[in-house]
């Protein structure tokens, strides 16, 4: 974990607490050439030491395969999908297809990726937590979106599109990264015939040059010798009231802070 992840952990946390509801942690693994042996382990053990203790087992993708097979057999019964040959070089915006891939529908014995036909029409809208009323052209703006990948690999808005949509799922939330993710996953959910949770994105933090701290870009790990800390800045980033100077362990911060916790104070 880094300083942005901690982020997004105590500010998902604290929304999920105050809205009387459960915090469950789901681990996205289903990128095995960029996992990291240990990460896992280390990410749990970062957030328990924070004071952020989740409420059930966790989650693993690589275990939800299954789930994530059947739902293209029924994209693939709907006629929702095609499979594309395009090269990166070819790619259009946002990575759409820009050839003939849909109307050709190369046969399995081509190399190639899956992807979901997006009506040009099409325009998702929802309300999100923090920024409010949200609106995409996804006919126009992220069409024709990869569900999975050239090398067999189940794409990420497939896999957290069915488990975003659990019965025990009722709100998402992360970072602004993730904003247009949001709604490839809707319109997947509805063309699975799921339902959708709420969703709401918060700040990211950014380096010096204005890039998201993240692995890729060679984020350090968050010290988890300075919890208390951490998770100070955690929440002034967030807007909140800062908590008493008293208050010496993550534990007690984020309990102070829960009573307080107000989604409207939250940059945008």
């Amino acid at each position: 974990m880094h300083a942005g992840s901690l982020l997004a952990a105590v500010g998902s946390f604290l929304h999920a607490r105050a809205s009387g509801g459960y915090w469950h942690l789901r681990i996205d693994d289903i990128d095995p050439p960029r996992a990291v042996s240990g990460s896992a382990a280390g990410i749990q053990t970062s957030l328990k030491t924070h004071g952020l203790q989740f409420d059930s087992d966790p989650q693993y993708q690589s275990h939800h395969s299954s789930r994530y097979e059947q739902a293209l057999l029924t994209l693939h019964e709907q006629g929702d999908l095609f499979r594309c040959v395009c090269t990166r070089t070819m790619l259009g915006p946002s990575g759409s297809c820009q050839g003939s891939c849909a109307n050709e529908n190369p046969t399995e014995m081509v190399t190639g990726s899956l992807r979901i036909k997006v009506p040009p029409n099409t325009v998702i809208a929802l309300d999100d937590a923090f920024l409010g009323r949200q609106s995409w052209h996804l006919g126009k703006q992220l069409s024709d979106f990869i569900v999975r990948r050239r090398d067999g690999l189940y794409a990420y808005q497939l896999a957290a599109a069915v488990d975003d949509a659990s019965p025990f799922t009722t709100q998402v939330v992360r970072g602004r990264d993730l904003l247009d993710s949001t709604p490839r996953q809707v319109f997947l959910q509805r063309r699975l015939g799921l339902s959708s949770p709420s969703y709401g994105h918060l700040p990211i933090l950014t380096d010096q040059y204005g890039f998201k701290l993240s692995k890729q870009q060679g984020a350090t790990a968050i010290d988890n010798d300075q919890p208390t800390t951490n998770v100070r800045a955690a929440l002034e980033i967030l807007g909140q009231p800062s908590p008493p100077s008293k208050l010496r362990d993550s534990a007690s911060l984020l309990a102070w802070s829960l009573s307080r916790w107000d989604p409207c104070r939250v940059p945008r």
